[in-house]
C-alpha cells in the first residue's frame, strides 16, 4: 500500500501458550525464583489484509487484560500510527494499572501494531524504525542455579563455540556453591570470553559488595546484574560506586514506565541500563527509553525476547547488546518460523522479510495453548 493510504485496525486476537522448561526435574531456578514453565502471550492485529503479531512473557492473565481493556481501545485506530494507539491504550488502563501486567499487555499489542505497519508497507521492521544499526550483538544467557556443573559449563561453552563472545550465569541462590560454579565456567570458556553474573536481586547490600569484589578479582566477571533488588536504588548505587572498576552494575528488566528507567539513571544507580521491549510499553515505549539513555550517555542492553529485540534495538543509539536467553530462544523456536541464530556474535534481522519476519507455527503451538482459539477453520472474528 502507499504510505498516504489509511488502514483501519479491524481488531485483535489474543492467545497464550505455556511451554514447560527443560531444566533438571522440569524446573529452573535463579537467585530468587523457581519455575517449571514459560508462558508466551501472543497478540494478532489485523488491518488491510495483513496481520501483525506481537507478544510478551507473563501470566496468562495478561491475555485477558488485552481482551478486556486494550482491544476495545484500539479497534478502529489507524494501523499506520502505532504511537497514537499506544497513547490510547495507556489512557484506557489508567485506573486498571499501568505498571506490571498493564504495561506488558500494552507491549504485546504495540509490537503487533508495529509489525502490522511494517507488513502493510512491505518493509522489515528494523528498516521501518529509525535504525542506527543493522545487527544486535548478543550474550548467551542461562546457567541456572540448579544445573549440574557439567550442564552449566557445557551450555556456556556451547555459546562460545557458536561465536558468542560473552556469556552469563545465574548466581546467589546458594552463594557458597558459586565459587566452584564460576571456576567450572571460566575453565570451560577460557580467559578471552566476557563472563557475566546475574543475582536476580538475591543479595543484601553488603553481601553484594563482597561478592562483586570476589567475582571480579577471582573470575574476571565484568557484569553484575541486579546484585540487589531493582527496588533498592541506594543498594545498586553502593555496589556501582564502591565495587571494582571493571565490573559493571546493570538493571532495568523490570522497568515498565519511563519513570522506572529515569530512577535507575538518576545518581546513577547502574553502569548499563536494561530494557525489555515486551514489558516497557513495546517498541513505542522502548524508543522513549532509548532517548533517555542517550541523553544520560548510558548504554542500553536488551533483556530477552530475541525475535522482537533483534529488530527493536536496532533503533537504540546507545546499544550495548541483547540477552540471548535460553528459555525464550526455546519458546520462540517452537512457536515461530523465522527466528534468528547468532552469526559472529550478533543477531542480524533479515532484510527481505516484512515486519518481524515471523510466522506462527500453529500446529506446533496448539498443544501448549492455555488461552484463546483460532476459531472455525483456523479463523475467527476480530475482537
Amino acid at each position: 500500500m502507499r504510505p498516504q493510504d489509511g488502514a483501519e485496525l479491524e481488531g485483535v486476537r489474543v492467545h497464550a501458550f505455556e511451554v514447560p522448561t527443560d531444566g533438571p526435574g522440569g524446573q529452573e531456578e535463579d537467585g530468587t525464583l523457581r519455575w517449571d514453565s514459560t508462558t508466551l502471550v501472543l497478540v494478532e492485529a489485523h488491518a488491510g489484509g495483513q496481520t501483525g503479531i506481537g507478544y510478551t512473557y507473563g501470566d496468562v492473565s495478561v491475555a485477558a487484560f488485552v481482551e478486556s481493556a486494550l482491544a476495545p481501545a484500539v479497534r478502529g485506530a489507524d494501523a499506520l500510527a502505532p504511537p497514537a494507539a499506544w497513547e490510547r491504550m495507556f489512557a484506557a488502563i489508567r485506573n486498571a494499572g499501568r505498571p506490571g501486567a498493564g504495561a506488558m499487555a500494552v507491549s504485546a499489542v504495540d509490537v503487533a501494531l508495529w509489525d502490522l505497519k511494517a507488513k502493510l508497507l512491505g518493509l522489515p521492521l528494523f528498516r521501518l524504525l529509525p535504525a542506527f544499526h543493522d545487527r544486535v550483538p548478543v550474550y548467551g544467557s542461562g546457567g541456572f542455579t540448579n544445573y549440574s556443573l557439567d550442564r552449566l559449563a557445557g551450555q556456556l561453552a556451547g555459546w562460545v563455540e557458536q561465536g558468542v563472545p560473552r556469556v552469563k550465569l545465574k548466581v546467589s541462590r546458594r552463594p557458597d556453591e558459586d565459587p566452584r560454579r564460576l571456576t567450572a565456567v571460566r575453565e570451560a570458556i577460557g580467559d578471552g570470553v566476557e563472563l557475566y553474573a546475574d543475582a536476580n536481586g538475591a543479595l543484601t547490600r553488603k553481601d553484594a559488595l563482597y561478592w562483586a569484589r570476589r567475582f571480579a578479582e577471582e573470575w574476571d566477571v565484568r557484569w553484575f546484574e541486579e546484585p540487589v533488588s531493582s527496588d533498592d536504588l541506594a543498594g545498586l548505587r553502593l555496589v556501582r560506586d564502591e565495587g571494582p572498576g571493571r565490573l559493571e552494575v546493570a538493571a532495568g528488566e523490570y522497568g515498565f514506565v519511563l519513570k522506572d528507567f529515569a530512577a535507575l539513571l538518576d545518581g546513577p544507580a547502574v553502569d548499563c541500563l536494561q530494557a525489555d521491549v515486551t514489558r516497557c510499553g513495546g517498541i513505542t515505549g522502548l524508543l522513549q527509553v532509548a532517548g533517555l539513555s542517550a541523553a544520560r550517555q548510558t548504554d542500553l542492553s536488551a533483556h530477552c525476547a530475541p525475535a522482537v529485540s533483534a529488530h527493536a534495538f536496532c533503533a537504540v543509539d546507545r546499544l550495548r547488546h541483547l540477552e540471548y536467553f535460553h528459555d525464550h530462544v526455546r519458546v520462540e523456536r517452537l512457536i515461530f518460523d523465522g527466528t534468528l541464530t547468532p552469526a559472529n556474535g550478533a543477531l542480524v534481522p533479515a532484510p527481505d522479510r516484512p515486519g518481524l519476519g515471523l510466522e506462527v507455527r500453529w500446529p506446533d503451538a496448539e498443544p501448549y495453548r492455555t488461552h484463546g482459539s483460532r476459531g472455525v477453520s483456523g479463523r475467527s472474528s476480530w475482537g
